[in-house]
């Protein structure tokens, strides 16, 4: 399971089989599975269709089989794993640490740098930007590298806040709030099942939003290259769409990260998995507050 932001990639998508959950049940291999006639149904690391998390050559999780008790035992591969399962109140705990320091890391942000100009705020968003490619990349999680990434990020945030907020008073508690609503709609959303997460579903959401990062890197070259507002992305008519599309956007992908961590759950995803699910929450839900601010800002400024 990795990060849901649109330009990364995640475990559970990387296998042939697609999605975890999406060809195949979710009790599969995991804790709510009850095989008849095997006694380790509930092993979360069991071999199981579509299961990301089951014993294979590469899997980082995977459990060693003991040798002799292999030889004896068909359904060895059921033992009891030594990490501890994921569970909801762990993905809970680490996403309100992850965004907690985001927070602290937003009002250092806004006290120091809102009024040193935007130069050390995007310094702060570009190292940020940094670490989250690099764990993006990684095999597994680091708190410690997730946590800085996190304080990093809420630098940048409290910066660009704080200078947009001396522009145009209120806009980013309005950002703030807007992130919320759009947090709660969709997970009502997905848990009323209004919005089915499936395969289909995943490749839409992917091809606009490789779509929609290709468009928004053309238009930085020509605002680079040609001066001006590049393509017209960020102001007028064609600004308030394009910030449309990327809150929408981010919407989707929240429902991707709850797809996520409910199938992390249902396969007996390892403990330190809900590190990454804090972490591709965290990126989606920057993502968002960012769109909107600038959609605040477009819509108050013209």
């Amino acid at each position: 399971m990795r990060s849901s932001n649109p330009v990364f990639s995640r475990r559970g998508f990387s296998r042939d089989t697609g999605y975890a959950g999406f060809n195949a049940p979710p009790q599969a291999g995991g804790p709510a599975a009850a095989q008849q006639g095997n006694p380790y149904a509930g092993n979360p690391y069991a071999q199981a269709p579509g299961n990301p998390y089951a014993q294979q050559a590469g899997n980082p999780y995977a459990q060693p089989a003991d040798q002799h008790t292999q030889m004896a035992d068909p359904y060895v591969q059921g033992a009891p794993p030594q990490a501890g399962r994921m569970t909801m109140d762990d993905v809970v705990m680490r996403t309100g640490m992850t965004l907690g320091t985001v927070i602290v890391g937003a009002v250092a942000g806004w006290i120091a740098l809102s009024g040193q100009g935007l130069g050390l705020a995007i310094g702060a968003g570009l190292i940020a930007m940094v670490l989250g490619l690099v764990q993006a990349f990684k095999r597994k999680a680091s708190p410690v590298l997730i946590l800085t990434y996190a304080a990093f990020e809420g630098l940048f945030l409290g910066g660009l806040s704080g200078a947009i907020n001396a522009q145009l008073e209120g806009a980013p508690m309005q950002a703030v709030l807007g992130t919320l609503a759009v947090f709660v709609g969709v997970l009502i959303a997905y848990r009323t099942r209004l919005i089915r997460v499936n395969r289909r579903f995943y490749r839409y959401v992917m091809a606009a939003a490789i779509g929609f990062v290709l468009l928004t890197a053309v238009n930085l070259l020509f605002m680079a290259f040609g001066g001006g507002d590049g393509l017209g992305f960020r102001t007028g008519g064609m600004g308030i769409l394009f910030g449309v599309i990327g809150v929408v956007l981010g919407a989707c992908f929240l429902a991707l990260d709850f797809k996520q961590v409910e199938d992390g759950i249902a396969y007996g995803a390892p403990r330190e998995e809900s590190w990454l699910a804090a972490f591709g929450l965290t990126l989606t839900l920057v993502w968002i507050y960012l769109e909107l601010l600038r959609l605040i800002s477009i819509l108050r400024g013209d």
